[in-house]
């Protein structure tokens, strides 16, 4: 049963297998494990990808496969940097607005 599930999921466990490799220095990345219960390998696949994908290391993987030019590495940090100052921004506005101790929760309504 166990070869079965091993040959069906190759290409997968080749995937993770380079993934973890690139990952391997990251110290959040080691603190990781996943456990495999009842033969259940696609589901430890999905959690493990869910947590890779939420660390950034799939999307760094995907950038690595191929060349990026010089100009496309600026202009996607670039982004980046203005996509990160954006979402800080509008974080402390949303919680400046939902703060408890204004005087007047709803303003202008009546």
């Amino acid at each position: 049963m166990k070869i079965i599930i091993i040959q069906v999921l190759n290409h997968k466990l080749q995937f993770i297998i380079e993934l973890l490799t690139l990952a391997m220095k990251h110290l959040k990345f080691i603190s990781r494990t996943v456990l495999v219960r009842n033969e259940n390998v696609d589901e430890a696949c999905r959690i493990l990808n869910r947590i890779m994908g939420s660390e950034g290391f799939l999307d760094q993987y995907r950038r690595t496969m191929f060349y990026e030019k010089p100009t496309q590495m600026r202009r996607r940090i670039n982004y980046e940097k203005c996509k990160a100052i954006y979402d800080e921004d509008m974080k402390r506005k949303i919680n400046f607005v939902l703060r408890k101790n204004r005087p007047e929760p709803f303003p202008g309504c009546y």
